[in-house]
């Protein structure tokens, strides 16, 4: 955790608190660094010399699309936990705000207000006509009880919703086997979720993967649509280091699936208005022409850093903060020039904020309370949605305390963005039902799916004493037919297709195959009642 206490510090006490920020950011970049391999299931992609991974279906993502409306959400990610006070600044109090930042706090006459109670900043001035046309609402104090200040943690709770338990699934991949159980054999023709900017997070993860590729830019995208595959799997030599030979190619060769969809819608648009050459700019503008390209995709996610404004806060502040307002205002500028404005809500989100004082370094510490910002004509209005924290009430750790949950601003969202049934909505939110914000969105039609079926079948790969197993649960009697693949997608051998009744049942993978099978990443795919599940097991 990284954590700093009240200014002034002895200097050992700064040398501590160094250090395990060092550390952490350490571990975090080690995560990163595997997941940029592909080794952890997620990876990048670059188009227009920005980085992206395109993720695969999830139950949400299907759910979405079998919606009545074209709706499009847009994820800003404010990397690194954004400074509340310094973004909206509150000027119903403001001599309280200024005492506790007398070196980076805003000046009276560097804003512009929102309206009696807030203000912005002049240098996000590119927001004005955001505010006055009716396209941008501010939630106050969001956040969640007992706020983790580690960036590693509260990332993960923000992307999986669950602030208690170790929840290894995010809120958008999280039931991927239920609504889209044979994705791995039989995935969609276009990618359901984006994300650009970030080498993966969470928030996309199901049980399985998190279905992430990587390219350098869109003409290889096209190379790669064209040609199918970037390595050969079929001359490979018949040895353990064959096997890994195989499973990397292979592995590599599906983080394409989406290549060719996204490079036509890409190369089917163009951007409008100009964009700075800037980090959140360059993704919006790629997130634009794919939006305006047709490619379908409902869910986007683009990021931008640092916001871990230790030092130097006033300068690094104010970068990012000019590029969010400029690319904000340029991206549904760009979207209006073909009239898709209407059906593409942009939302930031932080894991946490800042502490509600400077430290000594001309920064802030990590925080609790922070304010999300929702952009975009669905709004219906701008302005003020809860309460603001108490700048005089903290917690035990000098935090401000949210007024709101994180998580009424996604049930919300999910209810009157995409409208989705509260009942499913609570099923992806892990069976929770979280207050309805007034945000001013609404929902022309409602879209049901049925997530209570009892029949469901119940399966998992477990490994012991160096044995494959695949484990059902039947829930009713049935004939089940189930097949190994190897990463390819090539059909190895016919596991069990026979009646198994209700309860229980195992099945040894390498005994069933009666031959060799090498070591390596396989898929096994089981058919039961017209309905298919597919998943991966590895062969040790």
């Amino acid at each position: 955790m990284c954590d700093h206490d009240h200014l002034p510090k002895s200097p050992s006490a700064s040398k501590k608190d160094k250090k395990v920020h060092e550390q952490e950011h350490a571990t975090w970049n080690r995560r990163s660094f595997i997941q940029a391999l592909g080794l952890a299931g997620a990876g990048g992609m670059v188009l227009a010399n920005s980085a992206v991974s395109a993720s695969k279906p999830s139950p949400l993502s299907v759910a979405l699309s079998q919606s009545e409306n074209e709706n499009i959400l847009v994820i800003i990610r404010l990397k690194g936990g954004n400074d509340g006070l310094n973004t909206i600044v509150p000027v119903y109090d403001y001599g309280t705000y200024a005492n506790l930042r007398p070196t980076i706090k805003h000046n009276t006459a560097d804003l512009f207000n929102l309206n009696t109670n807030f203000a912005l900043p002049n240098y996000m001035n590119s927001l004005q006509s955001v505010w006055g046309d009716g396209n941008m609402k501010v939630i106050h104090g969001v956040g969640y009880p007992q706020q983790n200040l580690s960036h590693f943690r509260s990332s993960e709770i923000w992307a999986s919703t669950d602030d208690i338990n170790f929840e290894p699934t995010g809120w958008w991949g999280r039931y991927f086997e239920d609504l889209y159980p044979d994705y791995l054999i039989n995935p969609p023709e276009i990618p359901p979720a984006v994300q650009i900017g970030s080498l993966g997070n969470l928030i996309f993860d199901g049980v399985n993967s998190n279905y992430a590729f990587s390219v350098a830019n869109p003409a290889q995208l096209a190379n790669v649509a064209q040609n199918g595959s970037l390595h050969d799997v079929t001359d490979i030599p018949d040895c353990v280091y064959g096997d890994k030979l195989l499973f990397m190619r292979a592995t590599a060769n599906t983080t394409f699936t989406y290549a060719g969809v996204i490079n036509d819608a890409y190369m089917a648009s163009n951007n409008d208005v100009p964009y700075a050459d800037e980090q959140l700019a360059n993704q919006l503008a790629i997130v634009a022409r794919m939006i305006k390209g047709g490619l379908g995709t409902k869910v986007y996610m683009v990021t931008l850093g640092s916001f871990d404004t230790h030092a130097n806060q006033v300068n690094d502040h104010r970068t990012l903060l000019e590029d969010l307002a400029d690319s904000i205002k340029d991206f549904f500028d760009d979207l209006s020039a073909t009239g898709m404005q209407n059906n593409v809500l942009a939302m930031t989100i932080s894991e946490f904020g800042r502490r509600p004082y400077e430290n000594g370094s001309n920064g802030t510490d990590h925080g609790a309370a922070s304010p999300v910002m929702l952009f975009g004509p669905g709004l219906n209005g701008s302005g003020f949605v809860g309460e603001h924290p108490d700048l005089n009430v903290w917690d035990s750790n000098d935090n401000l305390l949210p007024s709101t949950d994180f998580r009424d601003v996604y049930s919300t969202v999910l209810t009157d963005w995409f409208c989705l049934d509260p009942s499913v909505v609570s099923t992806i939110l892990l069976n929770q039902t979280y207050e309805h914000l007034d945000l001013g969105l609404s929902c022309e039609s409602l879209s049901v799916t049925d997530f209570s079926d009892t029949t469901k079948l119940s399966h998992v790969a477990i490994y012991q004493n160096d044995r494959t197993y695949i484990e059902l649960q039947m829930p009713v009697t049935g004939n089940v037919d189930i097949k190994l693949y190897d990463i390819t997608g090539r059909e190895i051998a016919t596991l069990k297709n026979e009646i198994l009744f209700p309860g229980r049942h195992r099945i040894d993978v390498k005994a069933a195959v009666k031959g060799r099978l090498s070591y390596g990443q396989y898929l096994y795919r089981i058919a039961l009642g017209g309905q298919f599940y597919s998943a991966p097991l590895l062969i040790k």
